[in-house]
């Protein structure tokens, strides 16, 4: 049960690098087309940008179907983390931080205030060049700052 477990918390941190990465290097590179209209589109309710949540999503799917038909295994706990990751990304970054559906709007919590100072520095670039700040729950510590 323990091995379980640290399966999906450890596929949660990871899920934390896989977003940065694909943030930077693919969002901000050769998929930019994609996730553009994430960056200059304000008020919409779909972007071309939550194509990503099927591109992530594929990955858990899968490894959650091959992993509960093989007995429960190894598989299907690490597509539980990445689900997880998943839920914990569309609450923080579409909920929380963008407010497509208003909660926690006049927080004062120190750790959701500093995300969202960081993602509106990452946003301020409206180009795919120079951005900054590609991760959502790892958060450089200047952005905790008033």
């Amino acid at each position: 049960m323990l091995v379980k477990v640290l399966l999906i918390i450890g596929t949660f941190f990871f899920m934390e690098f896989m977003a940065w990465f694909t943030h930077k290097y693919v969002m901000h590179g050769f998929l930019w087309v994609l996730h553009k209209d994430h960056h200059v589109t304000r008020y919409s309710i779909f972007q071309k940008n939550d194509t990503f949540f099927i591109i992530f999503a594929v990955p858990s799917f899968f490894f959650m179907l091959y992993g509960a038909n093989a007995g429960f295994d190894w598989r299907f706990f690490i597509g539980l983390g990445i689900l997880t990751y998943g839920f914990a990304y569309f609450f923080v970054h579409d909920l929380f931080i963008h407010q497509r559906i208003k909660v926690l709007r006049k927080t004062r919590n120190f750790y959701l205030l500093g995300l969202r100072r960081a993602h509106k520095v990452h946003h301020k670039h409206l180009k795919k060049e120079h951005g900054e700040c590609f991760g959502m729950l790892h958060v450089p510590f200047r952005y905790y700052k008033k």
